[in-house]
């Protein structure tokens, strides 16, 4: 007890010899009060590491005191990147491999793991087991929703190996014969040139995506619901009926198709249809009927030529009919809106080698008509004008006095509200010679235009 006193003294006026944290030697000098003054040293660092944020510190009599200091947030260490050992160059650990979210230094490149035979949840069976997509078939509602776009925008696009291709990625399942009635009832409902599209996209999809027997099934149903379909589409008989002489003459329908239904028809419907079918097939065997122009072909896939063609022949009926409805039908058939300045030019153009009044007065009663039920849209109109205001030096060869009734024509279009006064200024006037008795010198101004 006595040495420990002893030890306990001597520590405590070993401390009193510490200011401001250096050491001063105490008079003896002694080696063994210099070892305890190191080890007091080494016990204050370690205890000023583990409580950092805890403030302890000795007092002068040498007893620690814990001060109020709040503590200090260990995160400021552990977000601390750099090496605790004082050793390094400060490059990243393990060479940027290492952390949280990265998966192997650049440019690694990892094997497949191969299977421990030994780990406790191997399976042998699991080994050749080959994972593939499972889609699951359409049932009715989620068929018409799926298949029902695709059909709308391919009479848009007109692609059908795009329509296959969709088709295929599709399970149909046992909704596969209902896509040919599917295509041909939203047929019935569009205009002649989606009518020829959808006939080509059964050709194209028989033996792809469909079978023959896919497609019979299919105008087997239409058949039958013929009744429903002409709620909706008054001509659907004769349209169903040439689309099944149009599959027969492509050879997805065999021919002995309608003569299963001899004698045993009881809709008139479905009768109309068949009995279409049979002149149709006759047609063709005595005069010749192509079927692959049995719909027409659409307005943007026909050739330019036959379209100007078409227009000529159409403004002519006119000038023999003088029917104004006929006339707008027949160029909403045409099914070219973005064409309509070639109808608005060939019309002008018309009226300027017919040099009638007869002619002039029906084109604008024409063209008025058709402004005011926008068949033609005021751009096209603008349009067709614009071309002939052009071509007015070529035309005057042929037709010398062509300027003097394209001023009369549009003076009196713009009159009746077919043009604006913008459209009326731009035309052009031939500028008349100059004679001598002007002032001219005795000269003759040959052309000014």
């Amino acid at each position: 007890g006595i040495l420990e006193q002893d030890h306990d003294n001597t520590f405590t006026g070993n401390v009193n010899n510490e200011i401001n944290g250096k050491w001063i030697l105490a008079p003896t000098g002694s080696i063994h009060e210099a070892r305890l003054k190191a080890k007091v040293k080494r016990r204050l660092r370690k205890n000023s590491s583990r409580d950092s944020g805890r403030g302890d510190s000795l007092s002068d009599n040498g007893d620690v005191v814990h001060s109020v200091v709040p503590p200090t947030s260990p995160k400021g260490k552990l977000l601390n990147r750099r090496s605790r050992m004082g050793k390094g160059r400060g490059l990243p650990k393990k060479g940027g491999a290492g952390g949280k979210g990265v998966w192997g230094s650049p440019g690694e490149v990892y094997d497949e793991d191969e299977v421990d035979v030994k780990d406790p949840n191997y399976d042998a069976e699991q080994e050749n087991c080959v994972y593939e997509t499972v889609v699951l078939p359409l049932d009715g509602e989620t068929f018409e929703k799926t298949v029902t776009p695709i059909v709308q925008e391919y009479f848009e696009h007109g692609d059908a190996n795009e329509v296959a291709e969709l088709l295929a990625e599709l399970n149909l399942g046992s909704m596969r014969g209902d896509v040919p009635m599917l295509a041909v009832s939203l047929a019935l409902e569009a205009k002649a040139s989606h009518r020829e599209l959808t006939s080509r996209l059964l050709s194209e999809l028989c033996g792809r995506v469909l079978t023959a027997a896919d497609v019979e099934a299919s105008f087997h149903k239409l058949l039958k619901e013929l009744p429903d379909l002409v709620l909706d589409t008054p001509g659907a008989p004769q349209m169903l009926g040439q689309f099944i002489a149009r599959a027969v003459a492509d050879n997805i329908l065999p021919k002995s198709f309608i003569d299963g239904y001899k004698g045993r028809v009881d809709s008139e419907y479905a009768r109309a249809a068949l009995d279409r079918v049979a002149v149709l097939l006759r047609m063709s065997r005595w005069t010749g009927l192509r079927f692959d122009s049995l719909w027409g072909s659409g307005g943007g896939q026909r050739p330019v030529n036959q379209l100007i063609k078409e227009v000529n022949l159409l403004l002519k009926e006119f000038l023999l009919s003088g029917d104004t409805v006929e006339a707008e039908r027949c160029l909403r058939e045409l099914e070219v809106p973005h064409f309509h300045h070639e109808f608005v030019y060939e019309a002008v153009i018309m009226v300027l080698e017919s040099k009638g009044d007869r002619t002039l007065q029906m084109i604008l009663q024409l063209l008025k008509s058709l402004c005011a039920s926008t068949v033609i849209t005021v751009d096209q109109l603008r349009r067709g004008f614009e071309r002939v205001y052009l071509d007015m030096a070529d035309l005057s060869i042929d037709v010398p006095c062509a300027y003097s009734l394209l001023e009369q024509f549009v003076e009196q279009s713009f009159n009746a509200g077919v043009i604006d006064k913008k459209l009326r200024d731009l035309c052009p006037c031939r500028g008349r010679k100059r004679f001598i008795s002007e002032g001219d010198g005795g000269r003759l101004k040959l052309s000014s235009y």
